[in-house]
Parts: structure tokens; C-alpha cells; sequence
């Protein structure tokens, strides 16, 4: 009998040995393994990470700058290292985005390095793929070493296999949200804990700390949901004594700490005057962020959040998850984006812990299914039942879980198919992820019709050849039926995440799949324009509820998920592209806005924040300026596009989420100063609506005033005042 715990290792104990084993040499050993692995191994290591690379690397600029609300607070931190810091949305410092800025930072240094493109601010994203695919195949190998090199090496393999194929990464490691960040470090922060499993080394536990730090850094609190499962597996599973574990604990707990606080205490030291706002808050702080808007206000609701679903409220397909309960996870644009293999997970889960029995609580292979197991559980069962803002993108998190449950219990019940269990825990795994990839394929019919079917026949053909195999003289069958099943279990998800990256993604709220679909599932809108983006899609995940306020100007979009191809209206009466429902602009004018200027100059602008276009006109009128602020917008989308369209600095008025900032006082200082060259009223309607902290009043005291004092004219179908002049 095995005694546990034991060491997680895939070489052979050499002291058990009748000849010891001598060892590659490192470099050697790096591309080919050790020497008792099956030559193979390795390099298909190697293999899956370059076919990674080559996937989510290829035609990157695609999208453009997708989410103009983030790319725009790049492109100002290549100008300034405090917007670097602080992660603001404008070079000269008036506004952060919403979020903390660790993901910002990694982008702004490499357009630093490389200069600022398109493909320069999305390239750390799809590195942190490949990245990710290495991390998820390290935990998961070291994990089953003790089931052998061979059965270890492929679990591992087919983990990170998921992870490539997972729609929702193949979306989001394309994208400049924070989610590929936050998924990376925390698939980092595993890896780490099960490295310090072996020894209980309180060093390895203290790296998984300042990896889910950082994580805080990236999206808050969202990046502590696996913090339960790492602490539980090493309480468990650590090769220690209990005091010692007690110990790492509190070491890994201020590691964490001092990893997430030191930028949040850095910036309520700093005088408020000398730095930006904090967007998103109500009160200039990041404790209001942690605790209320980005914070429990998304599980809870309120604080600025909606469009959650609630109980009773949200839609199936609707852009915010649809209506709260079990089955979110598998509906609406949810399930195409991240549930392909979810039946599988969980299934994997529960027979893989029948599988390891009653072996020891430190066995490496029951440890491996309590740390995916238990961040898929707490997660999804937040993501499920959280009621503020919540879009189907923020599943990306499940993705390393799904992963490793599939390639961890898979293996399990492969190296225990000599037993009914193992053999029907396959079968079942196969079968389930055939049945439901037909379900999920057919959302979409007139794509790749046989696509479905192929998949749906052989998922039950292995299924059934995995059952028969439990004739003895037929037992072949099973490698058979499991290859099969493999294979057509991943085609399904693999197919609809290589589609995803060939298809243009802008505004806030992407969606996967083919160009021209609605991803949403039963024929309900997934609130964006087809998977190639939302061409009305909000300016980041903070999206408010239509009983919230909406976000004024260019890629506002209503929580109602509505698609199809008329801008919205926004609150005043303006639409996306600073029309009037009747076509009329904003100043009332009654001149029509076309989709080009007046001077044929029209474009664009860089990716694309949901389709609004900047005229050269106006482009040029900025440029000219040599104030601090060229101008001053209603909302951060409004700014974002003209930041991104003229290359200066555009201050966002009332931010993102109807922030209190600037107050009409602060705004008359800034005018008298000579630091703001023209105010654009066109896509704000006076104001960005209502939200957290009266920041709709504040928007439309300054409209007001503006309209008051100064005279409007047309610049390229927007009206803009010149502050400059004699008001």
C-alpha cells in the first residue's frame, strides 16, 4: 500500500530504483523531457503552444484597438507615466478608467517597446495565452505524476488543448479588457500552489499570494474567487505539518496584501488635487470601487451596477447574463462563449473523486480535482447568482478550471478504465459533451449545418464503443471509443473558437462565433451586432443598467440587448452616431448627421469603440489646439474615440459611470484657465443620464452653461462651442 502524502513528481524515485537514473541535462531536458518519458511528449508540449501562438497571434490588428475605453487610456500612458500609473483614461490626468490598472500597465509597455498600434496593445494578450496553455499543463501534469509520465503527460496535454480551444479565451486573449491578465495570474497563482504542495514551502505559497495580488490589481475582487480553493488544497494537501501549514497561510496572506495594496494606499496618500479621479467611484477612492462599484455592488447589485438579471429581471440572451440561477452558466451567449466542456468538468469531478477513493487527503491527484473543482464551483456559483453588472466575456475565469478538470479526471478515469467506473465516467464524459455541443451548434444552423451532426454521431459512437469495451475480449475498444470521443468532443469548441478569431471585435460586450450570428441563444440578441463586436456596444464591463443611466455618446448601447444595425438613442434624445431619432444632430439644427462628414473625411476612428466615426474636420480642429485638454466630451466614450481619432488629451465628463466630476465650479476654473480648447455637445443629449453620484447633473449644469455663454457651431456634423472665445 501507498503511503501518502508523497511527492508530486513524474521521475522515477531513485531510491527505489535498482540503478539510479541519471538525468538530461537542463536545456535537454527542457525540449524533450526526462529520459523515461515517451519521446513524444515534449515536443507536443512544444507543438500545442506554438499551433497556441500561431491562433491567437495571427491577423492580431483584426479588431483594431477593440475597446477604445482601455485603448485610449494606453495610448495616454505612453504620453505619461503618471497616467501610466494610475491608469488614466487622458494623458493629462483628469480621469482613470474604472478598473484598477495592472493589465493597462503590461500594454503600455509594450507599446512603449514597440510603439503604439493596434497590434502592439494587443499582443501581451495573446502571449498570455500561450502562457496561460503552459501553466494549466504544468499543474495539471505535476498533479497526476503519480499515474505515470505517459498518462500525466497526455492529461496535461489535453488540459491545455481546452484551455486553446475554450471560445471565451479565444475572444478575450484577442482583447484589451483585463480579463486575460486576471485569468493568467490566477492560473499562476495555481500553478504556484501546487508547487508548494510537495514541501509545503511557504515561498511557492507566497508567489500564488502576490499572483492573486495582482490579480486584485486587475479586475478586484473578481481575482480573489479562487482564493478559497488555493487555500483549501494547500491546508489539505500540503506535505507538512499542520502548524506549518497554518503558517504558509498567513505568510501567502500578506504576500497578498502587500501584492494588491501597495498601489490602493500609494493612491489614497497621493493629494488629490496632483492626481487623476477615480473613475467609477463616488467619492475619489479605491475602497469605494473595492466595496461598492466593482465590489459587492456586482454581486449584490446597486452601487452603480445593473442589468445583472436578478431573480426576475434580464433576458436569456441578454449582454448581462440573463436571469440569475443554475442554468446562466449554459444559456444565452454564456453557454457558447464557455459551457462546451462544462458538462464534462463536472462530471470529471464527481467520478474522479469516487476514482481516488480513500486514498490520503495529500494524494496529489485528489488535490488537483479540490483546486479546479473548487474554483469552477465558487466562481460559477457567483458568476450564477450575482445580480449587479455581469457580461458572458467574464467567464473567460472559468476557463483554466474547466481545463484542468477535464485533462486531470479524464486521465483519472483513464488509468481506472479496468473498473466500471472509470469506463462509464469516460463514456459519460464523451457522450454529454456530444449531446450538448449539438445543442450549443444548433443555436447557430445555417453555420457548418453537418458540423453538428458529425459531432452528436461520433460522441455516441465512442460512447458506445467505450461500454462495449467492458467485454474483456473486446477491451480495446475503449482506447478506441476514448480517442474518438476526444476528438469529436473537441471539434465543437475548437471550430467555434477558431471563428472567433477571425472575425472583428469593438465596443465592450464581443460575442464569439461567426460573423452575422446573434450570440444568443433560442434567437435572443446577445445586445451586440453579431460576434464580430457590439457596433453598439458600452464602453467597458461597467455598463450600466437602463434603470441606472446609460452611457452617453458613441457605443452606449441600452441593457435591453437590443442588435441590429440603428443606433441607439441616448438620453437627451441623441443616437450613437449624434443624431436625433428623426435624423436632425444634437443642437436641433435639423441638419442631418450622414455616416460621413460634410467634407468627405469621415472615418473610423482606430477600432472601433462601437462604430462612431470622428470627422477630419473636427480631427483637425483638435489637433490644432495646444491646451491641456483639447476638448471636453460628455463620457469616457465620447472621449475615448476622440483620444484615440486626434491623438490628444479630451476630458470625459462625468467618466464612465456618471461620476461626480467635474462640478460645473471646477469646469468654469479649468475654461477661465485656458485649459480646456472647445466643449462637444453632439452624442452627450446634455448630459450621460443618470448613475451613481449625480453625475448626470453635473454633466447637464455644464452643458447648460456652455450653451449659455458661448456660441455653437458645426464641425463636421457635430456642434462644438469654442471656449476660447469671448463668452
Amino acid at each position: 500500500m501507498t503511503t501518502y502524502p508523497v511527492p508530486v513528481t513524474d521521475r522515477r524515485d531513485r531510491a527505489r530504483s535498482d540503478a539510479p537514473v541519471r538525468r538530461r541535462p537542463p536545456l535537454t531536458r527542457l525540449f524533450l523531457g526526462e529520459r523515461e518519458d515517451a519521446r513524444w511528449l515534449r515536443p507536443a508540449f512544444w507543438a500545442l503552444l506554438a499551433l497556441t501562438a500561431v491562433l491567437y497571434l495571427w491577423d492580431l490588428s483584426v479588431s483594431g484597438y477593440a475597446n477604445s475605453f482601455y485603448a485610449a487610456a494606453v495610448q495616454a500612458g505612453t504620453k505619461s507615466w503618471t497616467a501610466f500609473f494610475f491608469g488614466s483614461l487622458d494623458s493629462s490626468n483628469f480621469i482613470t478608467v474604472d478598473k484598477p490598472p495592472a493589465s493597462l500597465w503590461v500594454m503600455v509597455l509594450s507599446a512603449r517597446l514597440f510603439g503604439f498600434s493596434s497590434t502592439s496593445l494587443l499582443l501581451p494578450q495573446a502571449l498570455m495565452a500561450v502562457g496561460t496553455v503552459a501553466l494549466v499543463w504544468g499543474t495539471v501534469r505535476r498533479t497526476l505524476a503519480r499515474l505515470g509520465s505517459t498518462t500525466a503527460g497526455v492529461g496535461a496535454l489535453l488540459a491545455g488543448l481546452v484551455v486553446a480551444a475554450t471560445p471565451a479565451a479565444a475572444l478575450m486573449f484577442r482583447f484589451d479588457n483585463p480579463d486575460a491578465l486576471l485569468v493568467f495570474l490566477m492560473t499562476a497563482g495555481a500553478y504556484a500552489t501546487v508547487r508548494a504542495l510537495p514541501r509545503g514551502s511557504w515561498r511557492w505559497l507566497a508567489l500564488a499570494g502576490v499572483a492573486l495580488g495582482f490579480a486584485f490589481l486587475t479586475k478586484m475582487l473578481q481575482g480573489l474567487l479562487v482564493l478559497p480553493a488555493f487555500g483549501l488544497v494547500y491546508l489539505v494537501a500540503a506535505r507538512t505539518s499542520w502548524p506549518r501549514r497554518i503558517v504558509g497561510l498567513l505568510i501567502a496572506a500578506v504576500s497578498l496584501v502587500v501584492a494588491a495594496g501597495w498601489w490602493v494606499l500609494a493612491v489614497a496618500l497621493w493629494p488629490a488635487d496632483t492626481r487623476p479621479y477615480i473613475g467609477g467611484s463616488t467619492n475619489d477612492t479605491v475602497l469605494d470601487l473595492v466595496f461598492g462599484y466593482n465590489g459587492l455592488g456586482r454581486i449584490f447589485g446597486g452601487s452603480g451596477n445593473g442589468g445583472g438579471g436578478g431573480a426576475t429581471g434580464g433576458t436569456a440572451g441578454s449582454s448581462f447574463g440573463g436571469a440569475t440561477g443554475l442554468d446562466r452558466l449554459f444559456s444565452s451567449e454564456m453557454g457558447l462563449e464557455i459551457s462546451w466542456l462544462l458538462p464534462a468538468a463536472l462530471i470529471a469531478l464527481v467520478l474522479g473523486l469516487v476514482v481516488v477513493g480513500r486514498r490520503h487527503l495529500a494524494d496529489p491527484a485528489r488535490a488537483g480535482l479540490v483546486l479546479w473543482g473548487g474554483w469552477l464551483l465558487v466562481t460559477g456559483l457567483v458568476f450564477s447568482y450575482m445580480s449587479g453588472t455581469i457580461h458572458p466575456y467574464y467567464t473567460v475565469a472559468l476557463t483554466p478550471a474547466i481545463a484542468g478538470l477535464v485533462g486531470t479526471g479524464g486521465a483519472l478515469l483513464w488509468h481506472a478504465r479496468h473498473r466500471t467506473t472509470g469506463r462509464l465516467g469516460l463514456a459519460a464524459m464523451t457522450g454529454a459533451t456530444a449531446a450538448w455541443s449539438w445543442c450549443l451548434l444548433n443555436e447557430n444552423p445555417d453555420w457548418l449545418p453537418w458540423l453538428r451532426w458529425l459531432v452528436l454521431a461520433g460522441g455516441l459512437l465512442s460512447a458506445a464503443l467505450i461500454v462495449i469495451g467492458s467485454v474483456p475480449q473486446l477491451r480495446r475498444l475503449v482506447a478506441v471509443g476514448v480517442l474518438v470521443g476526444t476528438l469529436c468532443g473537441l471539434t465543437g469548441t475548437t471550430a467555434y473558437a477558431v471563428v472567433t478569431t477571425t472575425v472583428g471585435h469593438s465596443g465592450s460586450i464581443p460575442s464569439v462565433g461567426p460573423s452575422g450570428t446573434s450570440g444568443g441563444m433560442g434567437g435572443m440578441p446577445g445586445g451586440t451586432n453579431g460576434p464580430g463586436g457590439s457596433a453598439t456596444g458600452t464602453g467597458d464591463d461597467s455598463s450600466d443598467s437602463s434603470d441606472s443611466g446609460t452611457q452617453g455618446g458613441p457605443g452606449g448601447t441600452p441593457p435591453s440587448g437590443a442588435g441590429g444595425g440603428q443606433p441607439p438613442v441616448m438620453p437627451g434624445g441623441t443616437t450613437g452616431d449624434g443624431t436625433t431619432g428623426d435624423g436632425t444632430n444634437a443642437s436641433g439644427s435639423g441638419t442631418s448627421l450622414p455616416s460621413d462628414s460634410s467634407d468627405g473625411g469621415s472615418r473610423t476612428g482606430g477600432g472601433m469603440g462601437g462604430g462612431a466615426s470622428t470627422s477630419a474636420a473636427l480631427e483637425e480642429l483638435l489637433r490644432s489646439t495646444d491646451t491641456t485638454w483639447s476638448a471636453a466630451v460628455g463620457g469616457s466614450q465620447s472621449a475615448a474615440q476622440l483620444e484615440l481619432d486626434t491623438d490628444t488629451a479630451v476630458m470625459a465628463i462625468g467618466g464612465w459611470s456618471s461620476d461626480p466630476t467635474p462640478t460645473l465650479a471646477e469646469f468654469q476654473a479649468d475654461v477661465a484657465a485656458g485649459r480646456i480648447g472647445y466643449y462637444i455637445a453632439s452624442g452627450t443629449g446634455g448630459g450621460t443620464g443618470g448613475g451613481m453620484g449625480g453625475g448626470s447633473s453635473t454633466a447637464s449644469a455644464i452643458a447648460e452653461w456652455v450653451a449659455a455663454n458661448y456660441d455653437a457651431t458645426t464641425v463636421g456634423g457635430q456642434t462644438v462651442y469654442d471656449l476660447g472665445a469671448a463668452g
